[in-house]
């Protein structure tokens, strides 16, 4: 008899998850409910999903409102209904400019029901009713409206479970207004009394009022919805030409036109691959799928857009004959039942990257060509320390106490009663939803119109976003498609540009030409010293380390490298053991026979996720349906539900039944779990190998190219300033911006590198913009006066340039032109020059000489770009006083050292017992890298202090030929005064008034 309940996708106002309400409507005797969230439809799904769990016919609808005002209520009669509801909520969603009427529209197979308000003339339609809170039923028996019972219904609310629900409510209210508690209007809230009473108890409450009674039973008896979660049939668009015939007949021939393409003379195993793969294709209805991926992938191709498919896809001989991928799985032998069996249910995952530059452009292709697509939303929730933040403007605490909670540098016995509360409802709060957002990745493409399943809205990125995520998506058949963005499409696509205009005497390059990588000396240089800075995948401190231990220099061996440092694989200890067993043989014996028979490849050690399907599957007797279970176990998404803790449980059982010790079978299985979420398809690692080829060959050949790529692509996992110490190190001259020789984007003539006008923090785009137009058209800046003259920008737009060096061509000093620039420009802002006939004669003020220092260069770089254009160990307060280099670490194994190092960058972990530790990155004096471990005590002890040079202290330790440093203590060290606020430190060359900074201190 509830036809108006809130889950908390009622977002920030309900407090009840979708679950929760179901339950709490089976304990109170009831068989029907609906659920109504206010304009948004994301748990509708979900909560139909769930209810046969509970014996309850779910019915959906939405609660229309403008703010916390309630207008009408409109249930869905049927699947019909629901659909009419989500087109209709959607033009809201679209257009937020337009607000929700009072009358509600006249949608078929739904009902309306409008909240009671006392002396309102209500003219109702046939399918239209009133709904009458308890509160309400006095002024009721007073009213005209009580003489047209049969148009009246129940309207109790549930929007939260007790007292402490409402107390959540009205605080999330209170965050939704931006107010304090004490000032959240009533009209923002609802009642104390919007909670779940039992059928007895609502009886009770309106026993004056049968019909009421009756007229809501008979509203809810009448309205059904039905969804299919088996995941059987795919809901995805069904036909790519619109005849299944005609699909797998293309899809037949795209197929076999592609083997010129890829095989020169191919045999008869991939001949009955391809017969094998496009039988169970069609089998399972995913030929449409294979083929609009194909459509997608051909555009890109036409638009010359660089991309790498992956995911499990990738081990598909039908995928790499339509260019989805470029992973042979023939000649990785990839296993055939990861990509697709008959119990599979959804179709291979595709995940397409594109460059960042490029992937707009491919969605809004999908849009165009596709009729019913839609981005899948994700669900922000709300996080504790932000929770605590929110809470505490809420209640009014000062900020130093608020930061004080959410860094956590509290007791808690010491706390006020405020204060207590805000942890106590942070906590409380944590992981309701908060917003809907933006899917990283994922596109549907469904059969039926999008909001046949849900409303949807229209975020900033222009395309209609559903209500519900991937996981509800998957549960009712619509499969995604992955179109994801990285930056390292971009700089490889961006450095054979570079190349191209750097060195046109060299002929093209082919960076398609994988085979010839894989046999490069070069490249096995790089990989096997680790010195893969930039490239995809293989640049970051882990991977390194790994590269080093494993000594890797083939393929085969960067793919499993790519996998194993995955945390699924660390986390079960296996990565050491497949290190050990890498480096000695002898070691590679003590597997398990039945493993090591599985896996020989990889020494009888998990690695990929089909080596868990494997192992599930041969080991402990799954069958291939039960295994794909555990597939869908080990995506993370369905780890709590029934299905894997099932097959969890046949797996022990099969195990036992065969004689496997149990201790082994344990570990096995934790082995297994530790999978979940994290693992690596075989083809993913080797999709993600082949760009690391094709970056890997970049760098090798053409490195000072290839950093300005990753310069102007913003980095990897590092920041620029490492990219062009990068380039430094690779004999690159490194140029700060300059208004005659410098774009928009950094660049490099020769060995010389001009860093872009995009680095300079302040300089506006539109300064960038006009300076670059002039230039075109009038030729390069003969002094500062010819600039000022030809371009109308602001005085300190001007000084942005000169403080940066810009203006270094003239040969006068910068604090002499910052003179210049302040009496001659104006400081407001000046509109675009009028064309004169005359030019007019600027006044030529004579300035004092004001030398400077590099030491103010550096500082100035250090301000505009984030980092200096010098060796930052000059600006130590103090000389380096530790002789000891990275390089001489290997000669002091096992001692105790101490060396100074630039901080790079920090990875914070915690250990099995929650106690934070670090890795950290350095570089020494001469530039190379020092790693470093900090355990506990000393991470607690010796704490980052932020970008600067440290004196370390601490034991050498050698593993496997990495060196790492055991921190034992830790100082960051002072640097100089900035002398652009103090006297100039004699240390450094003060510049002559007509001689160029000398920008590169070595």
């Amino acid at each position: 008899m509830y036809l108006n309940c809130h889950s908390y996708f009622s977002l920030r106002y309900g407090t009840i998850s979708p679950e929760k309400l179901l339950a709490l409507s089976a304990a109170n005797g009831f068989k029907t409910m609906a659920l109504t969230d206010i304009n948004n439809t994301s748990a509708c799904l979900d909560f139909a999903r769930l209810a046969d769990k509970y014996n309850i016919n779910p019915v959906l609808g939405v609660d229309f409102r403008n703010g916390a005002q309630q207008q009408f209520i409109i249930l869905a009669k049927n699947n019909t209904g629901f659909h009419n509801i989500n087109t209709y909520l959607s033009t809201f969603l679209h257009d937020t400019s337009l607000i929700i009427p009072e009358q509600a529209p006249t949608l078929e197979d739904t009902y309306v029901i409008y909240p009671y308000i006392h002396g309102k003339n209500f003219n109702l339609k046939t399918h239209e009713y009133i709904g009458v809170k308890p509160q309400d039923l006095n002024k009721l028996k007073f009213s005209k409206t009580n003489n047209n019972r049969s148009k009246l219904v129940i309207l109790q609310p549930v929007s939260f479970e007790d007292k402490k629900g409402f107390n959540t409510h009205r605080l999330l209210r209170a965050i939704a207004n931006n107010c304090l508690l004490s000032k959240l209007p009533k009209s923002e809230e609802g009642q104390e009394t919007d909670n779940m009473l039992s059928a007895k108890q609502l009886s009770e409450v309106y026993n004056e009022f049968p019909e009421l009674i009756e007229n809501t039973k008979s509203i809810l008896k009448q309205c059904t919805i039905n969804f299919d979660f088996s995941g059987d049939t795919p809901n995805n668009q069904k036909s790519y030409t619109k005849s299944e015939d005609l699909d797998f007949k293309l899809l037949k021939k795209l197929t076999y036109d592609g083997l010129d393409y890829r095989y020169q003379k191919p045999d008869a195993v991939i001949f009955n691959r391809i017969e094998k793969e496009l039988g169970i294709i069609k089998e399972k209805n995913f030929v449409s799928y294979f083929l609009m991926n194909w459509k997608i992938l051909k555009y890109a191709r036409s638009k010359n857009y660089y991309y790498v498919g992956r995911g499990s896809g990738a081990n598909s001989i039908v995928a790499y004959l339509l260019r989805i991928t470029d992973v042979d799985p023939v000649e990785l032998d990839l296993y055939f039942e990861r990509f697709i069996n008959l119990y599979r249910k959804n179709p291979p995952d595709f995940d397409i990257d594109f460059s960042w530059t490029d992937r707009d452009d491919i969605t809004q292709f999908i849009f165009k060509t596709f009729k019913n697509t839609a981005l899948l939303a994700v669900y922000n929730t709300f996080k504790f320390k932000a929770s605590v933040r929110e809470l505490g403007k809420v209640f009014g605490l000062p900020k130093s106490e608020i930061d004080t909670l959410s860094k956590g540098h509290y007791n808690i016995k010491t706390l006020d009663k405020l204060s207590k509360l805000v942890l106590i409802y942070s906590e409380y709060i944590q992981g309701f939803p908060n917003y809907l957002g933006i899917h990283a990745s994922g596109i549907i493409i469904s059969e039926k119109p999008i909001h046949y399943y849900t409303a949807t809205f229209f975020p900033p990125k222009g395309f209609a976003t559903t209500h519900f995520d991937m996981v509800v998506a998957e549960d009712i058949g619509l499969y995604k498609f992955d179109i994801l963005s990285q930056r390292g499409l971009g700089k490889i696509k961006d450095t054979v540009a570079i190349v191209q205009y750097n060195h046109p005497e060299k002929p093209p390059i082919d960076i398609h030409d994988i085979k010839s990588f894989k046999t490069d000396e070069n490249i096995k240089h790089i990989l096997r010293n680790a010195q893969a800075i930039g490239c995809f995948y293989v640049e970051s401190p882990a991977m390194r380390m790994l590269l080093k231990k494993l000594q890797v220099d083939n393929y085969l061996g960067l793919v499993a490298a790519s996998s194993i440092i995955r945390p699924g694989v660390a986390k079960s200890g296996m990565m050491r053991e497949y290190i050990l067993r890498y480096r000695d043989p002898e070691r590679r014996k003590t597997a398990h026979p039945v493993l090591l028979n599985i896996m020989p490849e990889t020494y009888g050690v998990m690695v990929y996720q089909e080596d868990v399907i494997k192992v599930a599957h041969y080991f402990g007797g799954l069958t291939l349906a039960e295994a794909d279970k555990l597939r869908r176990g080990m995506s993370g998404k369905f780890r709590s539900r029934d299905e894997f803790l099932s097959v969890k449980q046949l797996f022990f059982n099969n195990c036992k039944a065969k004689g496997e010790p149990q201790h082994v079978v344990e570990e096995i299985w934790k082995q297994i779990e530790s999978f979940a979420g994290y693992a690596f398809a075989k083809g993913h690692s080797a999709s993600y190998a082949v760009e690391s080829y094709q970056s890997l060959f970049l760098k090798a050949y053409f490195p000072l190219e290839y950093m300005v790529a990753t310069i102007n692509n913003f980095g990897g996992f590092y920041s620029t300033e490492l990219y062009v110490h990068e380039a430094r190190m690779h004999g690159g001259s490194i140029e700060a911006p300059c208004v005659n020789t410098s774009f928009n984007d950094t660049i490099i003539n020769g060995k010389t590198i001009y860093l872009g006008f995009m680095f300079l923090h302040g300089l506006e785009v539109k300064t960038i913009k006009k300076l670059l137009f002039e230039r075109e058209k009038n030729g390069a800046f003969k002094s500062l006066d010819d600039f000022i003259e030809r371009l109308s920008i602001s005085v300190e737009q001007t000084a942005l340039l000169i403080k940066i060096n810009a203006f270094r061509f003239t040969g006068v000093n910068k604090r002499e032109l910052l003179w210049e620039a302040h009496l001659k420009t104006s400081k407001t802002v000046i509109q675009d020059h009028v064309i004169n006939l005359f030019e007019t004669k600027r006044i030529d003020y004579k300035t004092p000489e004001l030398p400077s220092t590099t030491l103010e260069d550096a500082f100035d770089a250090l301000e505009l770009l984030g980092f200096t254009l010098c060796n930052p160990f000059y600006l130590l307060e103090q000389t380096a006083v530790q002789p000891l280099r990275a390089t001489q670490l290997t000669k002091f194994k096992n001692r105790i050292i101490s060396i100074e190092g630039y901080l790079v960058t920090t990875k914070n972990t915690r250990t099995s017992n929650g106690k934070y530790m670090h890795f950290g990155t350095f570089l020494d004096y001469d530039g190379h890298f020092i790693d470093t471990v900090h355990f506990p005590p000393v991470a607690s002890k010796y704490p980052f202090r932020g970008k600067g040079i440290y004196t370390i202290t601490g034991k050498v330790i050698e593993e496997f030929d990495c060196v790492t440093i055991e921190v034992i203590a830790m100082e960051k060290l002072a640097i100089v005064q900035d002398p652009r606020y103090s006297d100039p430190s004699p240390k450094f060359i003060t510049q002559n008034k007509k001689t160029p900074t000398n920008r590169h201190l070595k």
